[in-house]
Parts: structure tokens; sequence; C-alpha cells
């Protein structure tokens, strides 16, 4: 990373998930724009709603309970930040 340069919040999820998933697909989308004005993003300034696509052999035999709590800990400090996460995740 360039000194001085800020990860958006979408660029940590998108590092963190690799790191914790090593996923075949991987899709974060910052929806935000879509909820301006909305409860969790009363000014519109983005980063408070998002999709994400996960593809992973992690998730094998995993519950759709524990798949997202899988996620929710591999993001760790972010969740509290965001104010809506849609998950579609599957092997």
């Amino acid at each position: 990373m360039e000194k001085g340069w800020m990860m958006t919040i979408a660029d940590e999820m998108r590092e963190r998930l690799e790191n914790a998933f090593a996923p075949t697909e991987l899709i974060v989308v910052d929806d935000s724009a879509a909820h301006a004005g909305h409860a969790g993003n009363p000014g519109g300034g983005g980063e408070t709603h998002f999709n994400v696509r996960i593809r992973s052999a992690a998730f094998e035999g995993q519950s759709r309970i524990a798949r997202h709590r899988m996620v929710h800990k591999a993001l760790g400090d972010l969740v509290p930040r965001i104010h809506a996460l849609a998950l579609d995740l599957d092997v």
C-alpha cells in the first residue's frame, strides 16, 4: 500500500475475506448510494451498505448460519462500521 493512501472499507473487506477463505469467487459491492438518506447512511457518504458474494471450499459442510459467523469473524472490527451486509455464501 502506498504511503498516505487509505483503504476503503470495501478494500479492507476484500483483503480480509481473501486471506480467510481463499475464495474461488469474491465480489464486494458498495451499495450505499442506493440507500443515501436512509437509516445508516443519512449523509449519503457511502461505505455503509454492502453486498458480498463468496465461493470457497471453506464453507463446505457448514450451515448457512455457520458460514455467516465465519464471515463476521473474518471481518472483525469492520462489522460495527457497516450498517447493512448482505451475504451470498456457497462452496
